[in-house]
């Protein structure tokens, strides 16, 4: 599985250097995630970004000058602490004009986008028609690009950062990406590729956002950060993919050896074990201090950096001797000034008690 990630990898650094794609005079005809062919300008310089995430690709592609009206949702209807690229460029966010509400599924004012005037939308979790609307009311070329499974960077996230690079005229910048996160996988997977299945630490994430925040019984199947960190999520037993609710005798049944806790729901945990006490102190992680709070790395789309910091954090947690050198706080705060090109962790800090052992006493859950 490994060597299959990294070879779509290397086919989407590859592929950033194609002939057929390279500038040239003139518009040029590119095809985008969704296997429509968008003729884009030679030279894009004005840009609109709509849909869960596809500001944070322009952001980490450097470019967010290029920008020139957002989302009202980007400013702060949802919490900026939860996506660092709205961190790094908090302010300038506020200063932009808005093109709409935003969200999933919902299509910015066409009179307001042709007001400010783009030569390309970059757009994320639209539909065709919507996309057909956008491009006949507004004139304007759509881009459509795709993160692929909520909460899993796949191949298509990949090829549309390399798709976007390639577009913006950003293709340096777009394979220093793709190598990163290919050097951050393959020193994940070098410091825990000696443990076998049997050694590998069972273990469970809760707290898990899907369409709203939740609590412990909130999953998901295949968490990316686990899988880098070499660990085995008892989710995966149940044999499904993706988000899951899961019923507290299962979680019994399992007796995961550790409980990782997804930071913005920690509330509704503390709140559930206040209710509930005496399930939570059946647990054999809780009763011998094994659960630790994770920083949410699903908010808008995937931050891709923060799901790298929460895979060194549980790799600490689980095999402390292979990651020995590693400092997961200092290691989170180099990923993330890598991908928004600031330091913006201490924010994320401040917002979320990440990074930390929780600890059950009395119907009090703390957070040090």
């Amino acid at each position: 599985m490994r060597s299959a990630v990294n070879a779509l990898l290397l086919l989407a650094v590859f592929c950033l250097a194609e002939p057929a794609l390279a500038a040239a005079p003139g518009d040029r005809t590119v095809q985008d995630m969704a296997g429509r062919p968008v003729r884009v300008p030679a030279s894009v310089n004005r840009i609109v970004a709509i849909g869960p995430g596809a500001l944070r690709l322009v952001v980490y592609l450097d470019a967010f000058d290029r920008v020139v009206g957002v989302e009202e949702a980007e400013k702060g209807r949802f919490p900026l602490a939860a996506r660092p690229y709205g961190l790094a460029v908090r302010e300038r966010i506020m200063a932009l004009p808005s093109v709409g509400e935003g969200g999933a599924g919902r299509n910015p004012d066409p009179e307001r986008v042709l007001a400010l005037r783009p030569d390309l939308i970059v757009g994320i979790g639209l539909d065709p028609a919507q996309v057909s609307a956008l491009e006949s009311k507004a004139g304007i070329p759509v881009l459509v690009l795709d993160y692929g499974e909520i909460g899993v960077f796949r191949e298509e996230a990949l090829k549309s950062i390399a798709l976007l690079g390639r577009v913006t005229g950003r293709d340096r910048r777009a394979g220093e990406i793709l190598r990163f996160i290919q050097a951050c996988r393959a020193d994940l997977g070098r410091r825990t590729a000696g443990i076998e299945i049997p050694g590998k630490r069972r273990a469970y994430v809760g707290g898990i956002g899907h369409k709203g925040r939740h609590g412990l019984l909130s999953t998901e199947a295949g968490f990316l950060p686990l899988a880098l960190a070499g660990a085995r999520n008892v989710a995966d037993e149940t044999g499904r993919e993706g988000h899951l609710f899961i019923d507290r005798e299962q979680i019994l049944a399992w007796s995961p050896e550790v409980i990782f806790i997804d930071a913005n729901g920690l509330d509704l945990v503390a709140a559930d074990y206040a209710a509930r006490p005496a399930f939570y102190e059946a647990l054999d992680a809780v009763r011998q201090g094994r659960v630790y709070s994770l920083y949410p790395y699903n908010f808008y789309g995937t931050n891709i950096e923060i799901a790298l910091a929460d895979a060194y954090f549980i790799g600490k947690i689980l095999y402390p001797g292979a990651f020995r050198d590693v400092d997961p706080v200092k290691k989170a705060e180099e990923i993330v000034r890598f991908f928004v090109g600031q330091p913006v962790f201490d924010g994320m800090k401040e917002a979320y008690r990440g990074f930390g052992r929780v600890f059950f006493e009395g119907g009090r859950m703390d957070v040090r």
